[in-house]
């Protein structure tokens, strides 16, 4: 896994260089912004559950065959998976928030998850779905515009931070697809 600067210092070692002009000043740049990224992270983290129970529901309620009897959410069981699962992929999408980085996401969740889905019979374009309504309510977090809870935040644009996040969610939408 690789953070904003240890990303920097391992492109620096392989080229021979010194960290130096525009590797420096996004550097600075991430650590500027340091307090607005937390922030986004918090936000993330302060309302995990009701992002994936929202998300989880909200795929359920487009596709109620799902619960249905011989339904992959059928059962506490699968039901419980399914939650669980979408808690991995969210604390994941935040832990790359965080470092500014994806390959703790790439590596540790999305590596394998596509094979492991089709082996369990998890129907991969409901989970795509519940990953892009995650991905709208962490968007909604992020820039403070959901619309039954508002965060003291850090003043500032985060619109990086809200496409960044949702390049994560493409990614995992990608990767299970």
């Amino acid at each position: 896994m690789l953070d904003a600067f240890s990303r920097v210092v391992v492109t620096s070692d392989s080229t021979t260089t010194y960290v130096g002009g525009s590797d420096l000043e996004a550097l600075k740049k991430f650590i500027a912004d340091g307090n607005k990224r937390l922030d986004a992270v918090n936000a993330i983290v302060s309302n995990a559950s009701c992002i994936v129970s929202d998300a989880v529901s909200g795929m359920i309620c487009e596709n109620p065959g799902l619960i249905a009897t011989g339904g992959n959410c059928y059962t506490n069981r699968r039901m419980a998976a399914c939650l669980r699962d979408g808690e991995i992929i969210l604390r994941y999408i935040s832990y790359a928030l965080l470092a500014g980085d994806p390959s703790v996401l790439e590596d540790r969740c999305l590596n394998g998850l596509k094979e492991t889905y089709i082996a369990l019979g998890v129907p991969t374009n409901s989970s795509t779905r519940a990953v892009s309504i995650m991905k709208a309510a962490s968007v909604a977090f992020i820039t403070n515009t959901a619309s039954k809870r508002q965060m003291d935040t850090t003043n500032g644009d985060c619109s990086a931070l809200s496409s960044e996040v949702a390049t994560y969610c493409d990614r995992v939408a990608e990767a299970i697809n």
